[in-house]
């Protein structure tokens, strides 16, 4: 059986005229008028064809019309062009084979379900044109990301998902281990993890970076893109337990030719997007966010603001406006103070550099004036912080100082430590939340809305 893929016949369909074909798929609609049905058939594509099935043509017409909707067909039939009709062609078909029957309780009947209703059902919600829009634009983004740093001789290297350190000394992690719980060996009060699998207290990666500066090292240009994951008791629409991370690293790259990295990259995923899914985008300016396709276009063809933390601090202060989270110097930002600087004041993303170090990782650079450190957070409108990076710090002694301040063992490092004895020079990366990109990419709000399976606390379905 050569079957014809939906979005391929889109692409061509009038060198198709008066040919058969064959099509297959599953039924979003069947309906009967007696001696002729139509059913729209979809095969995972964003647009569906319009099957028309002759009850004269069709020895099984009548178990056709019994399927449920759901149910998957194998359809050979002739493609009949419908210049004058909303879509520009349907099929006749010829025979129309009954592959999977779809039970009576398929959760999709309707066309139009609750955004609450269909978190409930991951594994059937992608079926609808909400999801199957934001999951293709995921999938597209993701290559979009991986072609982006092929051209550009980065090396993609895989970190390990399992760690023994906290790269953001957060500590909110979650712990592996293979022993029994309920009969907790103990060592002076304490667990014993001398007997644990790996002989030491061991959790799930909050980030790839750390692991991959030794093969930057090496490479020159690297990154990772893969699962990562934080026990943050977060119960927002930005926070997920596991999510994905996008993090390259560059040697011989200082904190503005980071920058000059990630305006590149964001301007470059969003234009292969808007080339590759021209249906999904509309769709999703039509149904979720209005505005989309305009400021999607406003980020493309606009320079990112580049703002001091400082300068935005003095900003902020001097707005008038009355912010939940009082504004002074020394504060993590939060996101009604980023959404303000980039959809009040600037209208677009906006680079913030040069943090406050007390509220930065222990690996970043700092600054001459001994209060900040080379930190930068690309901030973009309507979700806020989409990137963090910075300048790596390469002096072997001012990283030493700033562990020790920090309470870091330098004997858990030694590994790491190392990139600085053996011939390091200015290095700078990055992360991408890969779901907050898709957010920004589809206006879809919540980011259990942009996973396949989202892990949030309290929740896991799947």
């Amino acid at each position: 059986m050569k079957r014809i893929e939906i979005r391929d016949l889109y692409k061509a369909y009038q060198s198709y005229k008066d040919k058969e074909i064959t099509l297959c798929g599953w039924a979003r609609t069947i309906r009967d008028s007696k001696n002729i049905a139509f059913i729209e058939l979809n095969d995972g594509a964003f647009r569906s064809v319009q099957i028309v099935v002759e009850r004269e043509k069709t020895k099984n017409y009548d178990d056709i019309v019994k399927e449920n909707v759901g149910t998957s067909f194998v359809v050979v039939g002739k493609v009949i062009i419908t210049p004058d009709a909303p879509q520009p062609f349907e099929i006749n078909a010829k025979s129309v084979e009954i592959m999977g029957s779809c039970a009576l309780d398929y959760p999709l009947q309707k066309k139009r379900h609750t955004i609450e209703f269909l978190r409930t059902i991951p594994t059937i919600r992608a079926r609808g044109n909400l999801f199957n829009a934001v999951y293709r634009i995921r999938s597209v983004a993701a290559f979009a990301i991986h072609k982006f740093f092929n051209e550009r001789n980065f090396v993609y290297i895989h970190t390990p998902i399992i760690t023994a350190n906290d790269c953001e000394g957060a500590g909110e992690m979650f712990q592996v281990t293979t022993l029994d719980l309920d009969k907790l060996p103990l060592k002076d009060g304490k667990v014993d993890y001398s007997q644990d699998f790996f002989g030491k207290k061991v959790a799930l990666t909050v980030s790839g970076q750390i692991h991959e500066e030794p093969l930057t090292h090496a490479f020159g240009k690297t990154y990772t893109f893969g699962p990562t994951f934080r026990a943050e008791n977060s119960n927002t629409s930005r926070h997920a337990a596991e999510f994905w991370m996008m993090e390259p690293e560059l040697c011989f790259c200082d904190l503005n030719e980071l920058m000059d990295n990630e305006e590149e990259l964001i301007k470059y995923v969003i234009n292969y997007v808007k080339t590759e899914c021209v249906d999904e985008l509309s769709f999703l300016n039509k149904f979720v966010d209005q505005g989309l396709l305009e400021r999607l276009e406003n980020v493309v063809s606009n320079d990112f603001v580049r703002l001091d933390y400082t300068d935005a601090i003095e900003l902020l202060q001097k707005s008038g406006q009355k912010f939940v989270f009082p504004v002074k110097w020394g504060i993590d930002l939060q996101s009604e103070h980023e959404r303000y600087l980039t959809e009040e004041v600037f209208k677009k993303p906006v680079f913030l550099k040069n943090y406050p170090k007390e509220i930065k990782a222990f690996y970043m650079r700092q600054n001459d004036d001994g209060k900040t450190v080379g930190a930068v957070d690309l901030l973009v409108p309507g979700i806020g912080e989409l990137i963090g990076g910075s300048q790596r710090e390469e002096r072997l002694e001012k990283l030493l100082q700033r562990m020790d301040e920090l309470g870091l063992k330098r004997e858990d490092y030694a590994w790491y430590i190392d990139t600085r004895r053996f011939g390091t020079t200015t290095h700078s990366g990055y992360g991408v939340g890969f779901e907050r990109l898709i957010m920004y990419l589809t206006g879809v709000a919540n980011i259990r809305d942009v996973e396949i399976f989202p892990r949030t606390v309290g929740s896991i379905i799947g």
